[in-house]
């Protein structure tokens, strides 16, 4: 199991994700981000099928599935930061998550989940001769979690579940700042004495919960004949990055390693969403979601005067989509049994006056007789911001899921 785990961290590690926050937690994953629920502006928490898997917000839904299903996600973006007169455009590869769910019968539903929380990821060389720059910038950040969830529907009432879910938090955090030599400053007479000596801060550090295993999520949801509410509360924890600082001359020369522990208080979170069907095969569906920062973010920091924290807001996100489900008789036609998807979401980030609004549309391909599914989705937005030390940034991305649904375990004629 550890090494597929960190089989699919290598694969993620790829990623360029936001040019903002980069030295805080970098940019956060809506909602768990899978391809279905990113086709419909990353709502539908409390939309209940085989095919939805596992929620990281509402671990209560997955007590209505009948059927085992598997759900992986890639995703490929290009983002494009613009500040000042700096302008960078990167591309981004990514595998989001993955979940797994097992029904129980009457005695619930087990799910497993592997999602990227938070993640930060940037390569550049700088190389301006009129402003005598010479500089490299490196950032692999990401923040796993493993997610095991339980849900069961009330035996008294069968129209309301309850699910819990432990987040185990895992990753890893690097960052490398590198200013080559620079002797236009010294006197011509002087400068047989200089060196051409590389100058870099490394820093390196891993990601866990402070004090603790894990943090926790508690839902529950109620599927009625049109319309299905959900509710849930995750825990307050706190992120602690244990960081070794290196400074090196060329690769060569390193002074004797610094070790500083940071710690990132994450306050507590407010979930809560409606799936409404209108008819046989229409839904809508809003999502809202809520976490009040009170602090301020130690930042990485290190050489060269950098700024200690990153100022924080209310992390708040809505969202509001549309899903037409296609038809389940498998002799009707193709593009009748195509799930068609668009939604809409507006984020306020968690770093101060940063604020995230897109669209999407997306579909959804039945491969066959046995329930497996391609997702794909189309997504785009821009990133704003009135603070000038942070980056105005658009962007548009493709996410593909591919989604395994049947009767495993069961033999034939079960």
């Amino acid at each position: 199991m550890k090494k597929f785990i960190s089989a699919l961290l290598c694969v993620s590690s790829f990623s360029f994700a936001s040019m903002i926050g980069l030295d805080a937690l970098g940019q956060e994953q809506i909602m768990g981000g899978s391809a279905a629920m990113a086709g419909r502006g990353f709502a539908g928490n409390a939309k209940t099928g085989d095919a939805e898997g596992v929620s990281v917000v509402n671990p209560a839904r997955q007590a209505f599935d009948t059927k085992v299903s598997f759900n992986l996600n890639f995703l490929f973006d290009v983002s494009t930061a613009d500040r000042s007169n700096s302008h960078f455009t990167k591309t981004n590869v990514t595998m989001p998550s993955m979940n797994l769910t097992f029904p129980l019968n009457d005695f619930g539903s087990l799910g497993f989940s592997l999602w990227q929380h938070y993640s930060a990821s940037m390569r550049e060389d700088i190389h301006d001769v009129e402003e005598m720059w010479d500089a490299e910038i490196e950032y692999q950040s990401s923040v796993y979690e493993l997610v095991p969830t339980y849900a069961i529907r009330l035996p008294f009432y069968r129209a309301v579940s309850l699910g819990a879910s432990a987040h185990f938090v895992m990753g890893s955090f690097s960052r490398n700042l590198t200013l080559g030599p620079d002797n236009s400053a010294i006197a011509k007479e002087d400068a047989w004495a200089t060196n051409s000596s590389e100058v870099s801060d490394y820093v390196s550090g891993d990601w866990n919960i402070k004090n603790h295993a894990a943090y926790y999520t508690f839902a529950a949801q109620y599927r009625g004949r049109m319309a299905s509410y959900f509710f849930s509360f995750t825990t307050p924890y706190t992120l602690k990055n244990e960081l070794e600082y290196n400074l090196r001359f060329s690769e060569l020369d390193t002074l004797a390693p610094n070790r500083k522990t940071r710690t990132i208080k994450v306050p507590a979170m407010l979930a809560t969403g409606v799936s409404y069907r209108l008819d046989k095969r229409h839904h809508v569906m809003a999502d809202v979601a809520w976490r009040a920062w009170d602090r301020d973010i130690e930042n990485v920091a290190g050489s060269w005067s950098m700024s200690q924290v990153t100022k924080t807001q209310n992390d708040f996100n809505i969202s509001v989509g549309y899903q037409r489900n296609g038809s389940d008789v498998f002799y009707d036609s193709y593009w009748d049994r195509i799930a068609y998807r668009a939604g809409l979401w507006y984020k306020s980030w968690y770093v101060k006056d940063v604020s995230e609004i897109g669209g999407s549309i997306g579909a959804g391909f039945p491969l066959g007789r046995k329930g497996m599914n391609l997702d794909l989705a189309i997504q785009g937005g821009v990133r704003l911001t009135d603070d000038d030390r942070n980056w105005s940034e658009s962007f548009i991305g493709i996410r593909l899921g591919l989604v395994g649904v049947g009767n495993w375990g069961k033999t034939r004629g079960q």
